[in-house]
């Protein structure tokens, strides 16, 4: 529960003020680039921060370094919902991610030190199911709040949710890394795993199509604001229930993926699960540079592609992090670094190729469904017999 909670931040701190981007933009006076950059420097940030939290979970436990990144997620929220201007709003999205991440990083190795590597896929399955119920309600949420209080008070709705995990973390949490490496944190021997772990096609091919595949999630977050309120005329207020229904498959996904990957292996199911995404993509990029811009022929694309995502990305990550025990931590901070640098620059990207249109977010959701086809083709001939099923 604790676990999903963490994993939950990264979602709740992107998706609950989306409806809200529009709103940003006009009391700030400021452009769609400059307002996508809170989500963009948010998930840079996120990215970065990765790449520490897991050697430090690796050395000194897992208990401790998340209370730490915790409590850092609740005072950078605060100072984001009492912020003066967009540059300020930057700054303390910035510092807002550097203590977010801690959850997922952590909760990946936590899920990993308790179940192993067969059990991991299956575990992560549940538990993005669940999370992934954030993005489904947070924008409704979120939108609500926006029309009745104003965007501020997304962040004072986040503040309260981090510190009430920060309490229950601090109370009920356990340590559950027994393989803590004193020497994970020295430069060197962070050089050598990091160089160890991008050797290994099992990692790489893995964590490439967990990069990719979250690019393309997070063009449908950075850039479905403005397509759905601005270009096709949806409602703030109606926002959050467009968006939650096009996640919803991204949530059946998972469970289907929680039940069905002992039995079958996360092998095949990141088989039919890459084949799906690769069609949902050209399907949405055809009809987008064809002209047919309506919320069908936007959001049932998108759908499917949220549901192939809802069975690549718990295989994927179990497959990039389960061959290594005595590594989990840092294996799970620099695929996350690679899943967060890729979402970050996609984001940029449609920011400003933004041209009023579905367009530019349908091309970039297709070229990421490109990318998950190429890293998966990289991993086959190594998994196909091995540890992926």
């Amino acid at each position: 529960m604790l676990v999903g909670v963490g994993f939950a931040l990264l979602p709740l701190s992107t998706d609950l003020y989306l409806a809200a981007l529009p709103t940003l933009r006009r009391e700030f006076a400021t452009g769609v680039a400059e307002v996508q950059l809170t989500l963009s420097v948010f998930i840079a940030a996120f990215a970065l921060s990765q790449l520490a939290y897991g050697p430090l979970s690796d050395r000194y436990g897992r208990r401790p370094v998340l209370l730490a990144g915790i409590a850092i997620y609740v005072a950078a929220t605060l100072f984001c919902a009492l912020a003066p201007s967009i540059e300020w709003l930057l700054a303390g999205r910035f510092a807002q991610a550097v203590g977010a991440c801690s959850g997922q990083v952590i909760g990946r190795a936590i899920v990993r030190d308790v179940h192993g590597a067969q059990g991991a896929a299956r575990m992560l399955g549940y538990i993005t199911a669940g999370t992934a119920l954030a993005p489904v309600f947070g924008p409704a949420i979120g939108g609500l709040l926006t029309v009745a209080f104003g965007w501020r008070a997304n962040f004072a709705l986040l503040a309260i949710v981090g510190a009430l995990l920060l309490a229950a973390a601090a109370r009920l949490l356990a340590e559950s890394n027994v393989h803590r490496d004193p020497r994970a944190t020295s430069p060197g021997a962070l050089a050598r795993n990091y160089a160890a772990l991008l050797a290994d096609r099992r990692f790489t091919g893995h964590a490439l199509c967990v990069a990719a595949s979250y690019g393309g999630v997070f063009a449908w977050i950075s850039g479905s604001a403005f397509v759905l309120i601005e270009s096709l005329g949806v409602p703030v207020a109606w926002f959050g229930v467009w968006f939650g229904l096009s996640v919803i498959p991204y949530v059946a996904a998972n469970l289907v993926t929680g039940r069905m990957v002992t039995r079958i292996g996360p092998h095949r199911i990141l088989r039919v699960g890459v084949s799906v995404a690769l069609g949902a993509g050209l399907l949405l990029a055809g009809l987008a540079l064809a002209g047919v811009h309506n919320l069908p022929a936007l959001l049932l694309p998108v759908a499917l592609y949220l549901f192939a995502t809802g069975l690549n990305l718990p295989c994927a990550m179990a497959g990039a992090i389960g061959p290594f025990p005595k590594l989990a931590g840092t294996a799970s901070a620099l695929m996350g670094f690679m899943q967060m640098a890729t979402g970050a620059a996609v984001g940029v990207t449609v920011g400003r190729l933004h041209d009023g249109t579905p367009v530019p977010t349908a091309l970039a959701i297709a070229a990421m469904t490109v990318a998950i086809a190429a890293a998966w083709l990289s991993v086959v001939p190594r998994t196909a017999t091995s540890t992926a099923s």
